[in-house]
Protein backbone atom coordinates (compact mmCIF):
# COMPACT_ATOMS: atom_id res chain seq x y z
CA UNK A 1 0.00 0.00 0.00
CA UNK A 2 2.99 2.17 1.09
CA UNK A 3 4.07 1.81 -2.42
CA UNK A 4 1.14 3.08 -4.37
CA UNK A 5 1.11 6.02 -2.45
CA UNK A 6 4.34 6.62 -3.30
CA UNK A 7 3.95 6.04 -6.97
CA UNK A 8 0.68 7.93 -6.93
CA UNK A 9 2.59 10.96 -4.94
CA UNK A 10 5.80 10.93 -7.78
CA UNK A 11 2.95 10.84 -10.31
CA UNK A 12 1.37 13.84 -8.91
CA UNK A 13 4.94 16.20 -8.36
CA UNK A 14 5.80 14.89 -12.03
CA UNK A 15 2.50 16.41 -13.31
CA UNK A 16 2.70 19.68 -11.20
CA UNK A 17 6.30 19.93 -12.25
CA UNK A 18 5.39 19.58 -15.88
CA UNK A 19 2.49 21.80 -15.61
CA UNK A 20 4.73 24.54 -14.17
CA UNK A 21 7.44 23.97 -16.39
CA UNK A 22 4.79 24.01 -19.40
CA UNK A 23 3.52 27.12 -17.59
CA UNK A 24 7.06 29.30 -17.85
CA UNK A 25 7.77 27.88 -21.19
CA UNK A 26 7.18 31.06 -23.80
CA UNK A 27 2.91 30.75 -25.33
CA UNK A 28 4.80 31.55 -28.85
CA UNK A 29 7.51 30.29 -31.09
CA UNK A 30 9.69 31.50 -34.01
CA UNK A 31 12.64 30.03 -36.08
CA UNK A 32 14.64 31.42 -38.77
CA UNK A 33 16.97 30.80 -41.75
CA UNK A 34 18.67 33.96 -43.89
CA UNK A 35 20.15 33.66 -47.67
CA UNK A 36 21.80 35.96 -49.81
CA UNK A 37 21.10 35.46 -53.53
CA UNK A 38 22.24 36.91 -56.75
CA UNK A 39 18.92 38.52 -57.91
CA UNK A 40 17.74 41.60 -58.08
CA UNK A 41 14.64 42.20 -55.10
CA UNK A 42 11.99 42.39 -57.77
CA UNK A 43 12.63 38.94 -59.06
CA UNK A 44 12.62 37.84 -55.59
CA UNK A 45 9.45 39.80 -54.10
CA UNK A 46 6.89 38.19 -57.89
CA UNK A 47 8.45 34.76 -57.17
CA UNK A 48 7.30 35.32 -53.71
CA UNK A 49 4.34 37.07 -54.55
CA UNK A 50 2.23 34.19 -55.99
CA UNK A 51 2.37 30.61 -55.44
CA UNK A 52 2.78 29.20 -59.20
CA UNK A 53 6.24 28.33 -58.82
CA UNK A 54 6.37 27.28 -55.34
CA UNK A 55 5.66 23.56 -56.22
CA UNK A 56 9.45 23.37 -57.85
CA UNK A 57 10.99 25.16 -55.16
CA UNK A 58 9.14 23.44 -51.81
CA UNK A 59 10.64 20.48 -50.30
CA UNK A 60 7.51 18.64 -49.74
CA UNK A 61 7.94 17.26 -53.27
CA UNK A 62 11.41 15.45 -52.39
CA UNK A 63 8.93 14.27 -49.54
CA UNK A 64 6.39 12.56 -51.94
CA UNK A 65 6.52 12.85 -55.48
CA UNK A 66 2.82 12.20 -55.41
CA UNK A 67 1.75 15.33 -53.59
CA UNK A 68 -1.59 17.06 -55.35
CA UNK A 69 -1.32 21.14 -55.38
CA UNK A 70 -4.20 23.03 -56.28
CA UNK A 71 -4.40 26.88 -57.22
CA UNK A 72 -6.95 29.50 -55.92
CA UNK A 73 -8.28 32.95 -54.86
CA UNK A 74 -5.63 35.61 -56.99
CA UNK A 75 -2.99 34.51 -59.20
CA UNK A 76 -0.69 36.91 -57.17
CA UNK A 77 -0.56 39.09 -54.52
CA UNK A 78 -2.38 39.53 -51.16
CA UNK A 79 -5.77 36.89 -51.41
CA UNK A 80 -3.39 34.45 -53.41
CA UNK A 81 -3.96 30.42 -52.11
CA UNK A 82 -2.45 27.14 -52.20
CA UNK A 83 -3.59 24.06 -50.95
CA UNK A 84 -2.00 20.47 -51.00
CA UNK A 85 -2.87 17.23 -50.61
CA UNK A 86 -0.57 14.42 -49.43
CA UNK A 87 -0.52 10.43 -48.53
CA UNK A 88 2.68 11.40 -46.56
CA UNK A 89 1.74 11.72 -43.01
CA UNK A 90 5.41 14.03 -43.14
CA UNK A 91 3.90 16.05 -45.74
CA UNK A 92 0.18 15.91 -44.69
CA UNK A 93 -2.69 18.49 -46.35
CA UNK A 94 -2.51 22.02 -45.76
CA UNK A 95 -2.95 25.66 -47.09
CA UNK A 96 -1.05 29.16 -48.06
CA UNK A 97 -2.53 32.26 -48.17
CA UNK A 98 -0.82 35.36 -49.30
CA UNK A 99 -2.04 37.67 -46.38
CA UNK A 100 0.54 40.77 -47.13
CA UNK A 101 3.12 42.38 -49.19
CA UNK A 102 4.62 45.92 -48.10
CA UNK A 103 5.24 47.62 -50.19
CA UNK A 104 3.21 46.49 -53.26
CA UNK A 105 4.63 45.42 -56.31
CA UNK A 106 4.70 48.71 -58.22
CA UNK A 107 7.32 50.31 -55.62
CA UNK A 108 9.79 47.45 -55.98
CA UNK A 109 12.38 49.22 -57.95
CA UNK A 110 15.98 50.61 -57.52
CA UNK A 111 14.78 52.80 -54.47
CA UNK A 112 13.20 50.19 -52.50
CA UNK A 113 15.24 49.27 -49.84
CA UNK A 114 13.02 46.12 -47.81
CA UNK A 115 9.88 44.55 -48.15
CA UNK A 116 8.18 42.21 -46.64
CA UNK A 117 5.87 38.99 -48.06
CA UNK A 118 3.59 37.35 -44.93
CA UNK A 119 2.04 33.81 -45.72
CA UNK A 120 -0.66 32.33 -43.51
CA UNK A 121 -0.25 28.73 -43.03
CA UNK A 122 -3.03 26.16 -42.55
CA UNK A 123 -1.98 22.47 -41.35
CA UNK A 124 -1.52 20.25 -39.24
CA UNK A 125 1.36 21.46 -37.26
CA UNK A 126 0.42 22.41 -33.42
CA UNK A 127 -0.55 26.09 -32.42
CA UNK A 128 -2.60 28.98 -33.92
CA UNK A 129 -1.96 32.33 -35.99
CA UNK A 130 0.67 29.89 -37.77
CA UNK A 131 2.83 32.35 -40.38
CA UNK A 132 5.62 32.53 -42.62
CA UNK A 133 7.38 35.66 -43.08
CA UNK A 134 9.31 36.21 -45.96
CA UNK A 135 11.89 39.59 -45.59
CA UNK A 136 13.85 40.90 -48.26
CA UNK A 137 16.47 43.37 -48.19
CA UNK A 138 18.85 44.73 -50.99
CA UNK A 139 22.38 44.74 -50.64
CA UNK A 140 25.21 44.67 -53.11
CA UNK A 141 27.33 47.80 -53.90
CA UNK A 142 25.20 48.01 -56.75
CA UNK A 143 22.03 47.12 -54.91
CA UNK A 144 21.89 43.39 -57.18
CA UNK A 145 21.82 41.11 -54.42
CA UNK A 146 19.21 40.09 -52.12
CA UNK A 147 18.73 38.99 -48.55
CA UNK A 148 16.29 36.38 -47.81
CA UNK A 149 15.04 35.86 -44.22
CA UNK A 150 12.94 33.39 -44.27
CA UNK A 151 11.00 33.02 -40.51
CA UNK A 152 8.36 31.03 -39.28
CA UNK A 153 6.00 32.24 -36.46
CA UNK A 154 3.24 30.49 -33.98
CA UNK A 155 1.36 30.91 -31.01
CA UNK A 156 0.65 28.30 -28.59
CA UNK A 157 -1.85 30.04 -25.65
CA UNK A 158 -2.05 28.02 -22.86
CA UNK A 159 -2.49 25.11 -24.18
CA UNK A 160 0.26 23.21 -22.36
CA UNK A 161 0.79 20.60 -25.08
CA UNK A 162 1.45 23.00 -27.96
CA UNK A 163 3.63 25.23 -25.68
CA UNK A 164 5.85 21.49 -25.47
CA UNK A 165 5.40 21.09 -29.09
CA UNK A 166 7.58 24.49 -29.06
CA UNK A 167 10.53 21.99 -28.74
CA UNK A 168 10.51 20.76 -32.02
CA UNK A 169 10.01 23.78 -33.84
CA UNK A 170 13.64 23.06 -35.03
CA UNK A 171 12.03 20.12 -36.26
CA UNK A 172 9.66 20.15 -39.57
CA UNK A 173 9.27 23.88 -39.71
CA UNK A 174 13.24 24.60 -39.55
CA UNK A 175 13.59 21.92 -41.88
CA UNK A 176 10.85 23.19 -44.17
CA UNK A 177 12.40 26.46 -44.06
CA UNK A 178 15.95 25.79 -44.96
CA UNK A 179 15.43 23.21 -47.76
CA UNK A 180 13.11 25.47 -49.37
CA UNK A 181 15.02 28.05 -49.31
CA UNK A 182 17.76 26.38 -50.83
CA UNK A 183 15.86 25.23 -53.54
CA UNK A 184 14.21 28.93 -54.11
CA UNK A 185 17.97 29.43 -54.84
CA UNK A 186 18.25 27.11 -57.94
CA UNK A 187 14.86 28.09 -58.89
CA UNK A 188 15.98 32.29 -59.14
CA UNK A 189 19.14 31.19 -61.08
CA UNK A 190 16.87 30.10 -63.92
CA UNK A 191 15.64 33.87 -64.43
CA UNK A 192 17.76 35.92 -66.62
CA UNK A 193 19.22 38.45 -64.07
CA UNK A 194 16.98 42.10 -66.07
CA UNK A 195 15.67 44.67 -64.52
CA UNK A 196 11.66 44.94 -65.53
CA UNK A 197 10.76 47.20 -62.86
CA UNK A 198 9.56 50.03 -65.51
CA UNK A 199 7.44 47.08 -67.87
CA UNK A 200 4.30 47.08 -68.05
CA UNK A 201 2.98 44.12 -69.48
CA UNK A 202 -0.56 43.03 -70.03
CA UNK A 203 -2.26 39.69 -70.74
CA UNK A 204 -3.62 39.49 -74.15
CA UNK A 205 -6.35 37.02 -75.68
CA UNK A 206 -5.03 36.98 -79.53
CA UNK A 207 -7.16 35.33 -82.31
CA UNK A 208 -6.30 32.97 -84.85
CA UNK A 209 -4.90 34.95 -88.06
CA UNK A 210 -3.74 33.45 -91.55
CA UNK A 211 -0.07 34.54 -92.74
CA UNK A 212 2.30 34.13 -94.93
CA UNK A 213 6.08 33.71 -94.14
CA UNK A 214 8.98 33.63 -95.37
CA UNK A 215 12.23 32.10 -93.15
CA UNK A 216 15.53 34.60 -92.97
CA UNK A 217 19.09 34.78 -91.07
CA UNK A 218 21.24 37.65 -90.87
CA UNK A 219 24.89 37.78 -89.39
CA UNK A 220 24.16 40.38 -86.19
CA UNK A 221 27.45 42.52 -86.92
CA UNK A 222 25.30 43.53 -90.19
CA UNK A 223 23.84 45.57 -87.26
CA UNK A 224 20.06 47.01 -88.01
CA UNK A 225 20.86 47.58 -91.65
CA UNK A 226 21.10 44.25 -92.62
CA UNK A 227 18.26 43.16 -90.23
CA UNK A 228 16.18 45.65 -92.46
CA UNK A 229 17.46 44.42 -95.93
CA UNK A 230 16.62 40.87 -94.82
CA UNK A 231 13.06 42.01 -94.17
CA UNK A 232 12.16 43.98 -97.18
CA UNK A 233 13.69 41.02 -98.55
CA UNK A 234 10.82 39.08 -96.97
CA UNK A 235 8.32 41.23 -97.06
CA UNK A 236 8.51 41.33 -101.07
CA UNK A 237 8.80 37.85 -101.83
CA UNK A 238 5.78 37.32 -99.61
CA UNK A 239 3.64 40.73 -101.53
CA UNK A 240 4.24 38.45 -104.75
CA UNK A 241 3.30 35.14 -103.40
CA UNK A 242 -0.16 36.94 -101.82
CA UNK A 243 -0.80 38.30 -105.25
CA UNK A 244 -0.03 34.99 -107.21
CA UNK A 245 -2.93 33.54 -104.48
CA UNK A 246 -4.88 36.20 -104.72
CA UNK A 247 -5.40 37.72 -100.99
CA UNK A 248 -4.67 40.85 -99.98
CA UNK A 249 -2.17 42.05 -97.37
CA UNK A 250 -4.28 43.01 -94.48
CA UNK A 251 -1.57 44.44 -91.03
CA UNK A 252 1.99 45.33 -90.74
CA UNK A 253 4.90 42.99 -90.36
CA UNK A 254 5.41 40.08 -87.93
CA UNK A 255 8.66 38.81 -87.01
CA UNK A 256 9.08 35.58 -85.18
CA UNK A 257 11.97 35.29 -83.31
CA UNK A 258 13.69 31.54 -83.84
CA UNK A 259 17.33 32.21 -82.81
CA UNK A 260 19.15 35.17 -81.58
CA UNK A 261 22.26 33.85 -81.09
CA UNK A 262 25.90 35.67 -80.66
CA UNK A 263 26.61 36.00 -84.05
CA UNK A 264 23.16 34.99 -86.31
CA UNK A 265 19.81 35.99 -85.85
CA UNK A 266 17.39 33.89 -87.64
CA UNK A 267 14.01 34.57 -87.68
CA UNK A 268 11.01 34.44 -89.50
CA UNK A 269 8.77 37.34 -91.35
CA UNK A 270 5.45 37.26 -91.93
CA UNK A 271 2.23 39.32 -92.60
CA UNK A 272 -1.16 38.68 -92.55
CA UNK A 273 -3.65 37.70 -95.01
CA UNK A 274 -7.78 38.15 -95.45
CA UNK A 275 -8.16 34.09 -96.66
CA UNK A 276 -8.03 31.20 -94.00
CA UNK A 277 -7.85 29.00 -96.93
CA UNK A 278 -5.92 28.77 -99.62
CA UNK A 279 -5.65 27.41 -103.32
CA UNK A 280 -2.42 25.82 -104.02
CA UNK A 281 -1.35 23.03 -106.13
CA UNK A 282 -4.97 22.75 -107.45
CA UNK A 283 -6.71 22.40 -104.25
CA UNK A 284 -8.09 24.39 -101.60
CA UNK A 285 -6.80 23.77 -98.38
CA UNK A 286 -7.95 25.03 -94.74
CA UNK A 287 -5.00 26.50 -93.11
CA UNK A 288 -4.06 25.14 -89.47
CA UNK A 289 -2.04 26.43 -86.50
CA UNK A 290 1.57 25.50 -86.43
CA UNK A 291 2.77 22.53 -84.13
CA UNK A 292 5.88 21.21 -82.38
CA UNK A 293 8.07 18.85 -85.19
CA UNK A 294 8.07 15.02 -84.67
CA UNK A 295 11.19 14.59 -83.97
CA UNK A 296 10.99 10.70 -84.20
CA UNK A 297 9.31 10.80 -87.76
CA UNK A 298 11.62 13.30 -89.12
CA UNK A 299 14.82 11.09 -87.61
CA UNK A 300 13.01 7.76 -89.89
CA UNK A 301 12.21 9.56 -92.78
CA UNK A 302 15.97 10.59 -92.76
CA UNK A 303 17.33 6.96 -92.27
CA UNK A 304 15.39 5.73 -94.83
CA UNK A 305 16.69 4.54 -98.06
CA UNK A 306 14.42 6.96 -100.12
CA UNK A 307 14.76 9.99 -97.91
CA UNK A 308 15.68 12.46 -100.76
CA UNK A 309 12.33 11.59 -102.99
CA UNK A 310 9.99 11.70 -99.73
CA UNK A 311 11.41 14.88 -98.99
CA UNK A 312 11.34 16.27 -102.25
CA UNK A 313 7.57 15.06 -102.34
CA UNK A 314 6.64 17.04 -98.40
CA UNK A 315 8.50 20.31 -99.88
CA UNK A 316 6.02 20.52 -102.96
CA UNK A 317 3.56 23.19 -103.25
CA UNK A 318 0.31 22.20 -101.13
CA UNK A 319 2.28 19.96 -98.47
CA UNK A 320 3.01 20.69 -95.33
CA UNK A 321 6.68 21.58 -93.83
CA UNK A 322 7.43 19.36 -90.29
CA UNK A 323 5.80 22.14 -88.42
CA UNK A 324 2.66 21.61 -89.94
CA UNK A 325 2.29 24.65 -92.12
CA UNK A 326 1.46 24.90 -95.72
CA UNK A 327 3.77 25.09 -98.50
CA UNK A 328 3.58 27.96 -100.87
CA UNK A 329 6.10 27.37 -102.86
CA UNK A 330 10.09 26.91 -101.68
CA UNK A 331 10.64 29.91 -99.44
CA UNK A 332 6.66 30.98 -98.55
CA UNK A 333 4.53 29.12 -95.84
CA UNK A 334 0.93 29.69 -94.27
CA UNK A 335 -0.57 28.64 -91.45
CA UNK A 336 -2.62 30.50 -88.82
CA UNK A 337 -0.82 32.17 -86.42
CA UNK A 338 -1.74 33.98 -82.98
CA UNK A 339 -4.72 32.58 -81.13
CA UNK A 340 -4.81 32.25 -77.36
CA UNK A 341 -2.75 34.08 -74.87
CA UNK A 342 0.09 36.32 -74.78
CA UNK A 343 2.45 38.35 -72.47
CA UNK A 344 2.54 42.01 -74.47
CA UNK A 345 5.08 45.09 -73.96
CA UNK A 346 5.26 48.14 -76.08
CA UNK A 347 8.55 48.98 -77.23
CA UNK A 348 9.24 52.46 -78.56
CA UNK A 349 12.39 53.34 -79.83
CA UNK A 350 14.84 51.51 -82.58
CA UNK A 351 14.95 47.61 -83.28
CA UNK A 352 17.51 47.31 -81.47
CA UNK A 353 15.38 47.44 -78.28
CA UNK A 354 13.48 44.20 -79.38
CA UNK A 355 15.63 42.20 -78.38
CA UNK A 356 16.05 43.46 -74.40
CA UNK A 357 12.22 43.77 -74.50
CA UNK A 358 12.05 40.17 -75.07
CA UNK A 359 14.40 39.67 -72.66
CA UNK A 360 12.41 41.19 -69.60
CA UNK A 361 8.98 39.27 -70.86
CA UNK A 362 10.75 36.01 -70.51
CA UNK A 363 12.23 37.32 -67.05
CA UNK A 364 8.59 38.92 -65.74
CA UNK A 365 6.72 35.35 -67.11
CA UNK A 366 9.56 33.25 -65.27
CA UNK A 367 8.79 35.21 -62.16
CA UNK A 368 5.59 34.88 -61.98
CA UNK A 369 4.87 31.78 -62.99
CA UNK A 370 3.58 32.04 -66.94
CA UNK A 371 3.67 29.21 -68.55
CA UNK A 372 5.22 28.93 -72.02
CA UNK A 373 6.74 27.41 -75.42
CA UNK A 374 9.50 28.96 -77.35
CA UNK A 375 10.23 25.79 -79.92
CA UNK A 376 6.46 26.40 -81.75
CA UNK A 377 4.96 29.35 -79.93
CA UNK A 378 7.55 31.43 -80.00
CA UNK A 379 8.40 35.52 -79.47
CA UNK A 380 7.16 38.03 -82.21
CA UNK A 381 7.01 41.39 -82.72
CA UNK A 382 4.78 43.58 -84.60
CA UNK A 383 5.87 47.40 -86.04
CA UNK A 384 3.05 48.74 -85.65
CA UNK A 385 3.83 52.59 -86.16
CA UNK A 386 6.69 53.57 -88.33
CA UNK A 387 8.71 56.99 -86.89
CA UNK A 388 10.16 59.78 -88.75
CA UNK A 389 13.98 59.47 -87.20
CA UNK A 390 13.71 63.13 -86.33
CA UNK A 391 11.07 63.53 -84.04
CA UNK A 392 9.29 59.88 -82.95
CA UNK A 393 10.72 56.54 -82.86
CA UNK A 394 9.20 53.24 -84.24
CA UNK A 395 6.83 51.26 -82.24
CA UNK A 396 6.59 47.74 -81.42
CA UNK A 397 4.47 45.62 -79.70
CA UNK A 398 6.61 42.61 -78.13
CA UNK A 399 4.06 39.34 -77.99
CA UNK A 400 5.23 36.04 -75.73
CA UNK A 401 2.72 33.59 -76.53
CA UNK A 402 1.91 31.69 -73.06
CA UNK A 403 0.83 27.95 -72.66
CA UNK A 404 -0.76 29.66 -69.29
CA UNK A 405 -1.47 32.94 -67.81
CA UNK A 406 -3.90 34.25 -65.65
CA UNK A 407 -6.51 36.98 -67.39
CA UNK A 408 -4.37 39.99 -66.06
CA UNK A 409 -0.80 40.77 -64.77
CA UNK A 410 -0.82 42.39 -61.66
CA UNK A 411 0.00 45.92 -63.37
CA UNK A 412 -3.43 45.02 -66.29
CA UNK A 413 -5.79 44.77 -62.95
CA UNK A 414 -4.18 47.74 -61.12
CA UNK A 415 -4.70 49.75 -64.28
CA UNK A 416 -1.51 50.73 -64.63
CA UNK A 417 -0.71 52.48 -67.86
CA UNK A 418 2.45 51.75 -70.20
CA UNK A 419 4.47 54.95 -69.98
CA UNK A 420 3.72 57.53 -72.36
CA UNK A 421 6.80 58.82 -73.86
CA UNK A 422 8.02 62.40 -74.98
CA UNK A 423 8.74 63.46 -78.52
CA UNK A 424 12.19 61.86 -79.28
CA UNK A 425 12.72 60.35 -76.34
CA UNK A 426 13.55 56.15 -76.39
CA UNK A 427 11.68 54.19 -74.01
CA UNK A 428 14.53 52.30 -71.96
CA UNK A 429 13.76 48.39 -71.37
CA UNK A 430 16.32 48.36 -68.57
CA UNK A 431 17.94 50.15 -66.14
CA UNK A 432 21.78 50.86 -66.95
CA UNK A 433 24.37 47.54 -66.24
CA UNK A 434 21.14 45.34 -65.98
CA UNK A 435 20.18 45.21 -69.72
CA UNK A 436 20.55 41.80 -71.19
CA UNK A 437 21.89 42.86 -74.80
CA UNK A 438 25.11 44.28 -75.10
CA UNK A 439 26.33 47.96 -74.96
CA UNK A 440 26.52 48.09 -78.18
CA UNK A 441 22.70 47.01 -78.70
CA UNK A 442 21.93 50.39 -80.50
CA UNK A 443 24.34 49.18 -83.26
CA UNK A 444 22.92 45.52 -83.38
CA UNK A 445 20.52 43.85 -85.81
CA UNK A 446 17.12 42.95 -83.36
Amino acid sequence: MMRVLEFIVALIIVVVVAVVVGVVMPGNGHVERSLVVGKDMRQVYDVLSNFRRFPEYSVQREYDRNIKFDFSGKPYGPGAELSWTSQDDKVGNGKLTIASADPSFDKIDSTAKKSTIVWNLDNDWRGNDKHFTLDLERQGSRGQLTKITWSYDVAYGFNLINRYSSLYIHGDPDSFIQFTLNNLQNVLASVQNVDYTKLIPYVEQTQATPVLLVSSSIERKGGLEALNDATDKAVAEIQAAAKKLGVNVVGPRIIYTTSYGDQTYTFDVALPISATSLNVGGQSIELTAAKAPDLAAAAASSSSANAAEGNADNNAPGGHDRFGRLIVDNNVRAFLAFGGPALKAVWNGTAAGVPQTRDLLKAYSQTHGYKFDEVVNRFYDIKVKQGDNEKTFDEYDVYLPLTWAPEQTPEQEAGIKPPTLDEGTEQAPAAAGTAAAPASAATTAQ
